[in-house]
């Protein structure tokens, strides 16, 4: 495997300061060295904290409304400390961890099951959560079992509270046959998480599964909830299981049958989705597509998912396996660049190692704002995502502004380091032609061959 293929195609794009003698032994100590609480991760408040800071807000925020219909003096909106500043924050901290990762291998797989899991900034009632799926609930378990990133994920609160989960109410548990609680008879079952938990996190549209599966798991998952919620105790912010709202009885998942037993209905009911072979061929599928082609092999799809079922869904095995995969490390059909991709690879190639708001802000105006794909199924991972022109011209707008930051770099000496000698004849001859050390460096970073991975 080629140094330029492991530190693109597998990492976040080459540094110059990368020492990589073996790439295959490089990508696979990645593996033993990954540190899931980096520091500039770790200063930032959990999410428990910005959940409760969250429902503080809307407290607020009613208290205000109540007091200007009552004509009442109420007390002014806070200007700072907000979701969208704790968003900024996780964003940032994000990118400014991707600069210098000391195993941006592992960096791109915690990025890979972000948008597998994705939610989507677009919902205010997540704006300030969304980073704390990723922090704690993926970076944890990035090289653990995929059934324990499943639990994690779904139980996490930025994700009962995007997908609905919190308004979710067995039509017949004790809170909806209660006269004293109309309104949860009328909020009744929320099947959001549970088709999103099918079609997009395991088994995947073709899994087989039918509108009944996503009732019944629907059914399972009532129960939890996020504390200072629609009337749940507890320290707000806090994930907690609520029997009051669990749908009695057993339930019947893809033909099996999973016995009455309130909070471990729901845990055996995703052990075994996570365990399904479709959701391993779902899961291998995205892999291959993410690092090998928009069209994955299918013979490598096949290898990826025995190795998944093989080993029981532990991670680690199933990213060896796609490692030591010959269709990976083949420069013929490389990848194209994300905005998400291209920027991170275009600040480690120009040497910068800390990231600020305005770089986040960069990303997103070039058609990709951090945790915010509009939808949960993710951003897009093939070429046609991406590649339109006005997306294009955009990047060589924005590798222009980096150029002129940075007027020192000579991109006509970069090139052949980054790219392991790499480059064409038709590019080089372009950065030669270069009028100043920045033009080169602007036509580098808008090159076809940093275009893809």
């Amino acid at each position: 495997m080629r140094t330029a293929i492991a530190t693109n195609r597998f990492g976040l794009g080459r540094r110059l300061d990368d020492r990589i003698d073996d790439p295959r032994r490089w990508l696979l100590g990645q593996l033993e060295s990954y540190d899931p609480r980096p520091a500039v991760i770790a200063a930032l408040p959990g999410g428990n904290a910005n959940a409760a800071a969250y429902l503080d807000l809307v407290v607020a925020r009613q208290e205000r409304r109540r007091a200007a219909e009552s004509g009442m003096p109420a007390e002014p909106a806070p200007m700072r400390g907000g979701p969208r500043d704790a968003y900024l924050d996780q964003a940032t901290a994000r990118l400014g961890h991707a600069l210098t990762a000391p195993a941006p291998f592992v960096e791109r797989l915690v990025h890979f099951w972000a948008n597998h899991f994705a939610v989507s900034v677009d919902r205010n009632i997540i704006l300030g959560l969304a980073g704390n799926l990723e922090f704690e609930a993926i970076r944890p378990h990035v090289l653990g079992r995929f059934c324990d990133m499943l639990l994690a994920v779904e139980r996490h609160p930025a994700m009962l509270m995007y997908l609905d989960q919190v308004r979710s109410v067995g039509p017949d548990s004790r809170a909806a046959t209660r006269a004293a609680q109309p309104e949860a008879r009328q909020r009744g079952l929320n099947e959001n998480l549970a088709r999103e938990i099918l079609e997009l996190h395991t088994l995947g549209v073709t899994g087989g599964y039918a509108q009944t599966d996503v009732q019944e798991l629907a059914k399972g998952l009532t129960g939890w909830t996020v504390a200072g919620l629609r009337g749940a105790g507890g320290t707000p912010g806090t994930v907690l299981f609520r029997p009051v709202v669990h749908q009695p009885g057993e339930r019947t998942l893809l033909g099996k049958r999973y016995p009455a037993a309130g909070e471990a209905q729901s845990r055996a009911m995703l052990l075994d989705l996570a365990a399904h072979p479709a959701t391993a061929r779902h899961v291998a599928t995205k892999l291959a597509r993410h690092f090998v082609a928009d069209e994955p092999p299918a013979a490598l799809v096949d290898r990826l998912a025995k190795a998944f079922q093989a080993s029981g869904g532990d991670l680690p095995t199933v990213y060896r396996a796609l490692i030591d995969a010959p269709e990976a490390s083949a420069a013929t059909a490389p990848k194209f660049k994300s905005p998400w991709d291209w920027t991170v690879s275009s600040l480690r190639a120009l040497g910068v190692r800390e990231a600020n708001r305005r770089a986040v802000r960069t990303v997103a105006a070039l058609g990709q704002p951090v945790w915010r794909p509009g939808s949960p199924a993710g951003w897009g991972d093939v070429t046609a995502t991406w590649a339109g022109s006005d997306a294009l011209m955009r990047r060589v707008e924005v590798a222009q502004q980096l150029a002129m930051r940075l007027p020192d770099i000579d991109a006509r000496a970069l090139s052949p380091r980054l790219f392991d000698g790499a480059v064409s004849s038709t590019t080089t001859a372009v950065l030669a032609g270069a009028e100043s050390p920045a033009q080169a460096t602007a036509l580098l970073l808008a090159a076809p061959e940093f275009q893809r991975r």
